[in-house]
């Protein structure tokens, strides 16, 4: 049975306001925050958010600033970059989760994403490690260029230098006339591209060092990446799952076969099963046992994994 979504309004500190779409099943088992891949619109994953839902997963979809029912556009006069992310938008998601919990009762949590939005999970574990111990990634990993296969990772130091000065230059980065993203703040580009040439995940304006939160978290990470995304290659994923040194990782590679579409960056957004059927490879015996224990126990002071 196909789930009708839900939206819940979010309201940042900073003014930003935005919408994010929940798929609740009848009697979840776990709650997931899902971010999307760079200029693309939250209700695109609507098919993952339905897939996930009918294996009892329910999932809030988080929608970027810029992007689908944000309330704000980049300009050159808008802008913004991680920080404003991490400090404002994330946390707006992340009490959507707490909101339920506290009306539905406290569920495990599990935070994921596609491209950027896997980086970015990853990130947001870090700063909140006590919250998340298990991490979902599709088609995603650092930007390093370390990590891309040659001649193509060759060349992408002078893509991580000419992309943040044209979007300086033009006060935004027009994305999807270069085949790259939305139309993207600079701010963002600029603190993206960074990360592609130093594999040092840093936001301006943030005295933290994202790194070593990164490395506080302990649990899994079940990370898929689509045979021939060059977007996102098996190398820029271990990168990234590098970053994660206390988490048991298990890295799948889906071919079209498996997907029943093209194995690129994209496609699997309108074919998800393969997809959603990997994320469960480690949903095993502890995790049930976990889950029934909350709800027989919902007041027990131990420490629950997930549990906010």
């Amino acid at each position: 049975m196909t789930l009708t979504p839900s939206t819940v309004a979010v309201q940042c500190d900073d003014g930003h306001h935005y919408e994010v779409i929940a798929c609740v099943p009848a009697q979840p088992i776990a709650r997931l925050l899902w971010l999307p891949a760079l200029g693309v619109a939250a209700r695109h994953y609507l098919p993952l958010a339905q897939a996930l839902a009918a294996k009892g997963i329910a999932v809030y979809l988080h929608e970027w600033r810029g992007n689908g029912s944000s309330s704000l556009r980049p300009s050159r006069t808008q802008d913004w970059g991680y920080r404003e992310v991490l400090e404002q938008d994330l946390p707006g998601s992340q009490a959507v989760l707490a909101t339920a919990d506290e009306e539905a009762g406290a569920l495990p949590w599990i935070i994921g994403g596609h491209s950027l939005g896997g980086q970015l999970a990853c990130v947001h574990a870090g700063r909140n490690p006590q919250r998340f111990n298990r991490l979902w990634l599709a088609a995603s990993g650092s930007p390093f260029w370390r990590g891309f296969p040659p001649p193509r990772g060759w060349l992408l130091p002078l893509v991580y230098r000419f992309l943040p000065w044209i979007a300086q230059r033009q006060g935004v980065l027009h994305g999807r006339r270069l085949g790259f993203g939305g139309t993207e703040a600079r701010g963002l580009i600029a603190d993206w591209a960074r990360v592609g040439l130093n594999n040092h995940y840093a936001a301006a304006g943030m005295d933290e060092d994202l790194d070593a939160q990164m490395a506080r978290v302990h649990g899994s990470a079940q990370a898929v990446v689509m045979e021939h995304d060059w977007l996102a290659p098996t190398g820029s994923m271990q990168t990234l799952l590098a970053k994660l040194p206390n988490v048991a990782a298990q890295l799948r590679v889906l071919s079209a076969q498996e997907l029943g579409t093209r194995a690129d960056h994209f496609a699997w957004l309108k074919a998800p099963q393969a997809v959603a059927d990997s994320f469960f490879i480690q949903l095993g015996e502890n995790f049930h046992k976990t889950v029934d224990g909350m709800r027989r126990h919902p007041h027990n002071s131990a420490p629950v994994a997930g549990r906010p």
